[in-house]
C-alpha cells in the first residue's frame, strides 16, 4: 500500500496533562474525542500508562515527570533533569506535530508547547502567554476543569458526548471507601472515614476500605470497576470512579467542588470548612488544615444516608 500524502494523512496532535491522576481523568473523554479526529499523543507522567491503555488504547504517550509539578523543591532549577527534558523536546518536535493543546492556563504549559514547535499552539493565556500560542479562546463560563477540556474540543469543531467514557455500575451493594489522598491537607481524619465505614455497613451494605497503601493503579481500578458507589477525599480515586460510572461523593477540603467535582451525574459531595484563602494549592497556612478537618463526621453521615438512598 503506498504511503498516505502529507494532504491524507491524519493530524498530529500533542496534548498535555501534566499533573495527578484526576487531571488525567479528566482529559480522559478530551482524548477519547480527539483520537477520532487525529493521532494523539498525550505528554504525561508515567502512570497516565495505565489510564490509556483502559479508556484511549489508541492514543501514544510521551512520559514527562515535569519538575515544576513537585509539591516541594519545584524550582530548584539545579536539581532539574535538564538532559531528559532535552531529550523529551527533541523527541517530541521529530513528530512534527500539527496541532497542540493545554486546558491549563498555565504559562509554563503554553512555553511547552511553543518548545515543540507545533504549528498550531492552543491554550488559554494567562500573565503574558499568549505570544507563545498561536489561538487563545475564552475560559468556558464554568471553570471545571472538565470544562476547559470542553470548550477547547468546541473550538475545535469537536463535540465531546457527555458519557464519552463511562460504563454502568455493578449492582452488588459494594461501597468502597477511599481515605487518601496526594497531599496530607486534601485528607479527612482516618477514623472519621471508619466510623462512617461501620455506619454504611450497618446500613446494610458491603463496604471496602482502600489508602494510600494500594500503589498498583490496574488493582485499584479493578476495585474501583466492581463498586456501586464511591467515598473519598478530593483526590485521583474519586475521578477514576467517576470515568468507570460508578457514582461519587467528595470530602472536599482546600478546593472548590466547582473545580474538580467528579464528573458523573449522581455525584455529591461535602464542601469543606470556610477558609479565607479557598482555594488553595495545598499549601495550608494554618498548623491544622480547619477547611477538611472541620468537616463533622455526622454531617458527612447524614448526606452519605441522603446520597446512598437516591
Amino acid at each position: 500500500m503506498a504511503n498516505p500524502t502529507p494532504e491524507s494523512r491524519r493530524p498530529r496532535l500533542l496534548a498535555l496533562e501534566l499533573w495527578g491522576l484526576g487531571d488525567l481523568a479528566l482529559a480522559v473523554p478530551f482524548l477519547r474525542t480527539a483520537a477520532r479526529h487525529a493521532e494523539v499523543t498525550l505528554l504525561a507522567k508515567p502512570p497516565a500508562a495505565v489510564l490509556l491503555r483502559r479508556f484511549a488504547p489508541t492514543v501514544n504517550l510521551v512520559e514527562l515527570d515535569a519538575p515544576w509539578t513537585a509539591f516541594r523543591g519545584k524550582y530548584r532549577l539545579h536539581r532539574w533533569p535538564w538532559a531528559g527534558l532535552r531529550q523529551t523536546l527533541r523527541a517530541l518536535r521529530g513528530r512534527q506535530f500539527d496541532l497542540a493543546v493545554s486546558a491549563r492556563p498555565d504559562p509554563r504549559d503554553h512555553l511547552l508547547l511553543w518548545l515543540t514547535r507545533a504549528t498550531r499552539r492552543l491554550g488559554y493565556a494567562r500573565a503574558g502567554s499568549r505570544w507563545w500560542l498561536t489561538e487563545s479562546p475564552a475560559l468556558p463560563a464554568r471553570p471545571h476543569r472538565a470544562e476547559h477540556w470542553r470548550s477547547l474540543a468546541t473550538h475545535l469543531g469537536w463535540e465531546i458526548p457527555a458519557d464519552a467514557s463511562r460504563s454502568p455500575p455493578t449492582a452488588s451493594g459494594h461501597v468502597v471507601i477511599h481515605t487518601g489522598a496526594a497531599q496530607a491537607v486534601r485528607e479527612w481524619p482516618r477514623e472519621r472515614f471508619d466510623a462512617l465505614a461501620a455506619h454504611v455497613r450497618a446500613a446494610g451494605w458491603r463496604v471496602t476500605v482502600l489508602d494510600n497503601s494500594l500503589t498498583d493503579l490496574d488493582r485499584l481500578l479493578e476495585i474501583l470497576g466492581g463498586a456501586d458507589r464511591f467515598i473519598g477525599n478530593d483526590s485521583g480515586p474519586g475521578h477514576l470512579a467517576a470515568l468507570l460510572g460508578v457514582p461519587t461523593f467528595t470530602l472536599f477540603g482546600p478546593q472548590l467542588p466547582e473545580y474538580f467535582a467528579p464528573q458523573h451525574p449522581q455525584a455529591a459531595w461535602v464542601e469543606g470548612a470556610p477558609c479565607p484563602h479557598k482555594p488553595c494549592s495545598d499549601y495550608c497556612r494554618f498548623a491544622v488544615p480547619h477547611c477538611i478537618r472541620d468537616v463533622s463526621l455526622e454531617t458527612v453521615r447524614q448526606r452519605v444516608d441522603v446520597w446512598l438512598r437516591a
